[in-house]
């Protein structure tokens, strides 16, 4: 490789990283059958928490857990309305990416231009060493190595446990589960919670490690990013990790283009990481067509025993 190609590979695996953590999170709520749409303002509230208890304690930790926690917090809200008083999943999620944004925008004034130190890159010993997979991989942060973890522990959780099991039968029939002694409002309002954790991190990500900075709506279109690429994963975690990347991929590539002074258009460039996300994301209805690998049969169908 050369070292072009592995410094925009190992930025395409930074780039993605945060879309990765929202993904995952998302899933998790479908997978439950709970459309969660207010994944964006979950990743700026935090980005936002997670860069204040950043900027305010000196620990990026401190501030990746205000994040997870903060997310988690929106998670439960959105849980409440769509499980307990079964509202519209659409518009609750709207409605939490508009509050998202605009409390976000709102509490973040204070903190702009603020500085703040977060994750440092902290290569792996002997793995960073590797040829062409040891920079790309393994010479990164310690939060892009957390999302290493996650990806295979979520599809661990979800195959091969008990709870996954149960997650899924409650996705694809409630009833069903309901009947088989699976409490359906509790697997949903965990997986939802835990989906907006997930988010929360994938926000702490951009402003504590990726920029270590607080720029207002600095997500700018990531969380529903993330909403199109479980399509793109067919509610996989495996999966997620090459929608993410790809979408990593061709967002650093154009960072690098710019860079070289190519004389395209910026907002051109600037288009390049979400148009390609859209053709992506059209192959894959149409392969998922083929296959017949459809959502979750219960996904946006609020249950309870009543009917």
């Amino acid at each position: 490789m050369t070292p072009v190609s592995v410094a925009v590979l190992a930025a395409a695996v930074r780039a993605g990283t945060p879309v990765l953590f929202a993904t995952l999170g998302e899933i998790f709520a479908e997978r439950a059958g709970i459309l969660n749409l207010g994944v964006e303002g979950m990743m700026l509230v935090g980005a936002l928490a997670g860069f204040a208890a950043t900027a305010r304690t000196g620990n990026p930790w401190a501030g990746a857990a205000a994040a997870g926690l903060v997310g988690g917090c929106l998670g439960l809200i959105h849980a409440l309305l769509t499980v307990t008083l079964r509202a519209n999943q659409v518009a609750s999620g709207l409605a939490l990416t508009i509050f998202g944004t605009g409390v976000s925008a709102f509490l973040g004034r204070g903190y702009v231009g603020v500085p703040a130190s977060g994750f440092q890159t902290a290569p792996l010993p002997l793995l960073s060493r590797l040829p062409g997979l040891g920079p790309i991989l393994f010479q990164q942060d310690p939060f892009v190595y957390l999302s290493f973890a996650a990806v295979p522990i979520a599809w661990y959780v979800l195959y091969r446990t008990r709870w996954g099991l149960e997650i899924r039968a409650v996705g694809e029939r409630p009833e069903a589960a309901d009947a088989m002694g699976v409490d359906v409002a509790r697997v949903r309002y965990a997986c939802v919670t835990a989906g907006g954790i997930l988010a929360g991190l994938g926000g702490a990500f951009l402003s504590t490690a990726y920029t270590s900075m607080w720029i207002e709506n600095m997500t700018a279109g990531r969380g529903w990013i993330a909403v199109a690429l479980v399509i793109f994963a067919t509610w996989d975690p495996l999966r997620a990790v090459a929608g993410a990347y790809l979408f990593g991929g061709v967002n650093a590539l154009q960072l690098h283009i710019q860079a070289m002074g190519t004389g395209l258009p910026t907002y051109l460039l600037l288009m390049a990481p979400y148009v390609f996300t859209i053709i992506v994301l059209v192959a894959a209805t149409q392969e998922t067509a083929r296959r017949r690998l459809g959502a979750p049969a219960a996904l946006s169908v609020p249950y309870s025993r009543t009917g």
